[in-house]
């Protein structure tokens, strides 16, 4: 059952310098105005945000998939980090083993001082090149003109993982091998719909880790946590910290 109050045997893991997994989801950013795919009635402009994130679109109207992007990128520029990015952050400053997996694309956990990290669904503040491979940091909150191209003349894309898209091999592969090592995981701010993502905690779970599933709703994985805090992150995870401190 969901409950408000973490149990003494989740505040004794945070106290132990065991290997921690934390996984997060849109709601985590969602406490910070960060709008998610399926806010505001699911569209955006009247069309499903589902049909300007594929490479299908991209080859079909990229002007259309920039603008989409170019509406996130102001957004993610104007949001700040909230109680839970920062608390994800001092957890990792506690100095024990640690991994942040984010399927979260707004940059939000670095501008909060997260460092290791893996960013399973890329980043908004990255462009790729469709031509030459060649990806990097653009962190303008607008890019002008639309569609960008890069120097050797091929279109630019965002760096993010569409759908129909693999995630990046190196960077699922970390957060696998640390959701077989991890003896504890948060799980926080995901639906536990998306996989491969999704996969993270049931591997934490198989592998004997106590699993933590933060989220103000039920998920498909609420059924087999170890513990499921009912609320906001923002509020939940600066609460953990202290009651671990």
């Amino acid at each position: 059952m969901p409950q408000a109050a973490p149990s003494p045997k989740l505040v004794a893991l945070l106290r132990e310098p065991t290997p921690l997994l934390v996984l997060t989801g849109a709601g985590v950013s969602r406490e910070s105005g960060i709008a998610t795919f399926r806010d505001a009635g699911g569209l955006w402009e009247g069309v499903d945000p589902a049909e300007v994130a594929t490479p299908e679109a991209f080859r079909s109207d990229p002007r259309r998939v920039w603008r989409f992007y170019d509406a996130r990128r102001r957004q993610g520029a104007c949001a700040r980090p909230n109680p839970a990015h920062l608390a994800i952050a001092d957890l990792e400053r506690t100095g024990r083993p640690f991994l942040l997996a984010t399927q979260n694309v707004d940059g939000l956990h670095e501008r909060a001082g997260s460092r290791s990290m893996v960013r399973l669904h890329g980043s908004l503040w990255r462009v790729r090149c469709t031509g030459c491979g060649d990806e990097w940091e653009d962190e303008r909150p607008a890019i002008d003109p639309l569609p960008p191209s890069c120097a050797c003349g091929s279109l630019l894309r965002p760096a993010v993982v569409w759908f129909g898209e693999a995630l990046p091999g190196p960077a699922f592969a970390q957060a696998q091998a640390m959701a077989r090592r991890a003896s504890l995981c948060l799980v926080v701010g995901t639906s536990a719909l998306v996989y491969p993502a999704a996969a993270l905690p049931e591997a934490a779970l198989a592998a004997g880790a106590y699993v933590v599933e933060i989220n103000p709703e039920r998920t498909p994985l609420s059924p087999h946590a170890s513990e499921v805090l009912s609320g906001a992150a923002g509020e939940i995870l600066p609460a953990l910290l202290r009651a671990a401190a």
